[in-house]
């Protein structure tokens, strides 16, 4: 990490991962990455808001969907950091990454509720992914979270 950017705080985050009736996840291609990589919904906490709340908020932003239901709270908070092309850029260059605290959710509703084209959109495309396909789907710096969280949903999976 450029020594710069060394003592910048960690971003508070949440992230969800979102299984539909068949347990597949929901993953989608952010509008600014020109690689074929994907995520799952996630996104900043705001300021005296509870990392639930900002978890349904941000699902709903990104992705307009409502119809879930909590199935657990993965414990203690996911960390990774900003490879040095992305310190200063982005976040407006406050944050050297994030911690995250993530939410696995049953999608309820039907298909049409999903729409990448809200308001303010970050998504090119979306699609439902077999679990052991997200670490193969997103970015690199990433991946070790993307690894927990696997684990965590294939022990959900199993009970």
């Amino acid at each position: 990490m450029k020594e710069k950017y060394k003592n910048l705080p960690l971003r508070s985050g949440v992230g969800i991962v979102v299984l539909n009736k068949e347990n597949k996840i929901f993953v989608a291609k952010r509008i600014d990455n020109k690689k074929n990589f994907w995520q799952m919904p996630q996104g900043g906490v705001d300021k005296g808001e509870d990392f639930y709340e900002a978890a349904i908020r941000e699902l709903e932003e990104e992705t307009s969907i409502k119809s879930v239901s909590l199935i657990k709270k993965i414990d203690g908070l996911l960390t990774y950091h900003l490879p040095n092309e992305l310190l200063g850029i982005i976040w407006k260059g406050k944050f050297k990454g994030q911690k995250q605290q993530w939410y696995v959710m049953r999608f309820n509703g039907d298909e049409q509720e999903i729409n990448i084209k809200t308001k303010h959109p970050e998504f090119l495309e979306w699609k439902w992914v077999e679990p052991d396909k997200i670490t193969e789907l997103v970015v690199e710096f990433k991946l070790h979270v993307y690894e927990k969280i696997q684990e965590e949903v294939k022990k959900i999976l199993v009970n």
